[in-house]
């Protein structure tokens, strides 16, 4: 068994290596799916590693590169062990021998997140010292829930934004955006969201980020002085109307923002889990 970089490795064959490792998961992507969370991840195959046996992958951690909190950062977007592979500590061993490249790569940070009730995992982080950053809860729903026509208790009017004209919407958030939503990712495959905007007196009072392929909801605020007027629910309503999938889903919020909270369960929408976020100072 050999272990060494992604960077010369075919695109199928890390693709069929990673719908092997996670045949028995629920949530199942296809290979235009993957290739889209990849990109917006950031994926490096050069500084991703993979136990090879023979010239099959048998088990692999995906890495994406970028910068986050404003250091470059090396972003766990998948690692995975073939079936009949685990329990040999494949994972660890890729991850210190990444190490070494990753450090030659000026990185300085290794962050991930893992569902807390995966114990196992979260106990191989910490022995590699990982520690938790943060918590946040994660919310899946049925789209028809939010198809319910409404208006807003102020005059509001939506329409498509460039999201890279307003970044001063970052004064709206009660907390940073976690890897996979932050506007660097959402710049890396920025054709795949759809931006909305909700304009009082023609300021801008809330926005939302969307993609509409996933049904994921990326990003969304209001501006706190139009708090609890309904805004928020009219750029949900909208996302729901241009989601392509009979789901959506809200992942990665902080657990300190009860807002989100409070504004989903007026929906009947519950928190379905939590994560972890991770990090590793290498």
């Amino acid at each position: 068994m050999e272990i060494k970089s992604l960077g010369n490795t075919d695109f199928e064959i890390i693709i069929k290596a990673f719908e092997r490792a996670f045949a028995d998961y629920d949530v199942q992507l296809n290979a235009a799916e993957l290739k889209s969370m990849w990109k917006r991840r950031g994926f490096n195959p050069d500084l991703s590693f993979a136990a090879f046996e023979s010239n099959d992958i048998v088990a692999f951690t995906l890495n994406g590169i970028g910068f986050f909190n404003g250091m470059k950062t090396a972003y766990d977007t998948g690692t995975g062990t073939l079936k009949e592979y685990r329990g040999q500590g494949l994972a660890t061993k890729i991850f210190e021998f990444s190490i070494p490249y990753l450090k030659k790569a000026n990185i300085n940070n290794y962050l991930l997140e893992v569902l807390q009730h995966n114990t196992k995992a979260v106990s191989v982080y910490k022995n590699l010292g990982f520690e938790v950053t943060r918590e946040f809860n994660y919310f899946y729903w049925e789209n028809e829930l939010i198809k319910n026509e409404l208006s807003s208790e102020v005059p509001c009017f939506i329409e498509k934004i460039d999201i890279e004209k307003y970044r001063f919407v970052s004064d709206f958030w009660d907390f940073y955006p976690s890897w996979q939503n932050s506007f660097e990712s959402i710049q890396r495959a920025s054709n795949d969201f759809v931006c909305l905007g909700a304009f009082v007196d023609n300021k801008l009072a809330g926005y939302c980020v969307f993609e509409p392929n996933s049904g994921d909801v990326t990003q969304i605020a209001v501006d706190k002085p139009f708090r609890r007027k309904k805004i928020a629910s009219l750029l949900l309503q909208q996302m729901s109307k241009l989601n392509k999938i009979s789901k959506m889903k809200l992942v990665n919020a902080d657990i300190s923002c009860t807002s989100i909270v409070d504004f989903l369960k007026s929906k009947n929408i519950n928190i379905a889990g939590k994560q972890f976020e991770m990090i590793n100072k290498i």
